[in-house]
Order: C-alpha cells, then structure tokens, then sequence
C-alpha cells in the first residue's frame, strides 16, 4: 500500500483532520495531550493525522456522546489495543503449533527408546513398553 491507500499513513493535518472527525481542531490538541489519539509529527513539529487516526477520533466523540468520561474512553481503548495484541499473539501461537504439529508427523519414522532394567529398548512410535512385575518403571526418551 502506498499514500493514500495505506490507512495508517498520517498525510492530514489537523484542520482537515478535525474536518472529517467532525470535530474541532481544539478538541483534537486536547485528546493529543491526553495521549487519546497521538498522531505523528513532522520535523517542525505540525500534527499530521491518519485515516486510523481519524477512525479513532470517531470513536472518542462516539463514545463521549454515551457519557464515557475522557479517562473511561483511554480506559476502553488500552483494552482494545491489548485485545489486539492478544489476538495476534494466538494466530501467531496457532500457526506456530500448527509448525510443530506437522514437524511431529513428518517424524513418524523417529525412533524412541527406553531404558529399563535390563538396559535400553527400542520401541517405534505410539508402542509403549510392557509394564514389569518387578515394580519398576521404563522411562521413555525420544530422539530427534
């Protein structure tokens, strides 16, 4: 993606911004400073604002209009992002035990051994060791 397709490029600058959040300039500087909605900044210093951003905005003025107080509204919005994270966290999570689980299954010739009394057994995959009368115990241990 590039300009203006890219919803997180900051290409508005706050009066445009304020414009199509359908709010006021002032209101804008005000969630900036309380950290609500932190837009990026050019080298002079002027705010330039993202379609996301703007997205945001909405929000804000959605939910104030509920009667959410301003630390309510950064409240829900941490949460959200947190909520965010999370999710990402298990697709990542998902696909990388899917990783394993087919790595497992490619494994299917791996030899696994046991040692017991009588010294090491091997076994194939899924065989489980016969239990002794003896009272002791195999222990199994797979290679890679």
């Amino acid at each position: 993606m590039h300009g203006l397709d890219d919803p997180a490029k900051p290409v508005y600058v706050i009066s445009v911004a304020a414009e199509l959040a359908g709010m006021h300039a002032q209101t804008l500087r005000q969630y900036d400073r309380l950290g609500l909605v932190t837009p990026e900044r050019t080298g002079g210093g002027g705010r330039r604002y993202s379609m996301r951003d703007i997205a945001q905005l909405r929000q804000v003025q959605e939910l104030s209009s509920e009667g959410v107080s301003l630390a309510g509204i950064q409240r829900i919005m941490e949460l959200e992002h947190q909520v965010a994270a999370l999710r990402a966290r298990i697709e990542e999570l998902s696909e990388q035990n899917a990783q394993y689980r087919d790595a497992l299954e490619s494994r299917s010739h791996t030899r696994v051994f046991a040692a017991g009394r009588d010294g090491i057994v091997a076994l194939r995959p899924g065989e489980r060791p016969r239990p002794r009368s003896s009272g002791r115990s195999l222990v199994p241990y797979g290679t890679r």
